[in-house]
């Protein structure tokens, strides 16, 4: 029982060192680094405690469908990240960091993903919003996409 419960509290540790910025931090460099968006989506797993976190998740899995050979688990892990960035979206629709990682991976999905339908609305809202930002990973990701 006791080994439950260091092993629950652990996870649940591992799940909060997972701050913000180093999630930032990381985001873009797990598009070229397959290690690093496995342990990205593995600490993320672990709880996601907003709905910022959720749509990291989703994102880092729709990145870890580009790592993955096989084209139905590509499919499959694509929609299962597309599910979680628009279940966010829905919580939190005011959100601008949730809609620049929306943008960012609409902006960078194949066409024949039909997942482009929000570029226009959300750079629109993102550049509405932009003096809201103060990360800076968070703004240069902004201005790379606008």
């Amino acid at each position: 029982m006791i080994l439950v419960i260091f092993s629950l509290l652990g996870m649940a540790c591992y799940g909060q060192s997972m701050d913000l910025e180093s999630i930032r931090a990381n985001y873009q460099k797990a598009v070229s680094d397959k290690k690093l968006c496995h342990t990205m989506i593995k600490g993320l797993s672990t709880g996601t405690e907003s709905s910022v976190h959720l749509t990291y998740l989703g994102a880092f899995q729709m990145i870890w469908a580009k790592h993955i050979i096989n084209p139905i688990s590509k499919l499959k892990t694509f929609n299962t990240g597309k599910k979680k960035i628009e279940a966010a979206v829905m919580a939190d629709p005011i959100n601008v960091e949730i809609r620049i990682l929306r943008l960012s991976i609409q902006k960078n999905s194949p066409a024949f993903l039909g997942y482009h339908k929000n570029i226009e609305e959300d750079q629109k809202f993102i550049q509405a919003n932009n003096k809201n930002i103060t990360s800076t990973h968070l703004r240069n990701m902004m201005e790379a996409l606008i």
